[in-house]
């Protein structure tokens, strides 16, 4: 079975998404809510630096660099186009 289900931060560079869930715990969760990334909008991996960190991506239209310590709390269904 193929896992469509990743973290933000597993999100292939150029790949498109939907936004599942958000770890709550985290000090960070409202910041991030209060940035769109709220569960069912669509996220597409845009580019990431050269060692990884951080990831630009673009949501709602604007373009966010999240680094992988936030883009870890949140989870992504990946469009099977874009496996």
């Amino acid at each position: 079975m193929v896992r469509t289900t990743v973290t933000l931060s597993e999100l292939p560079e150029g790949s498109t998404a939907t936004i599942r869930d958000i770890d709550a715990l985290s000090p960070t969760s409202q910041r991030l809510l209060d940035l769109g990334f709220v569960p069912g909008t669509p996220i597409r991996a845009v580019k990431r630096a050269p060692m990884g960190d951080p990831t630009t991506f673009e949501i709602r239209g604007y373009q966010v660099g999240l680094r992988r310590s936030e883009s870890v709390l949140i989870d992504v269904e990946i469009k099977p186009d874009d496996r």
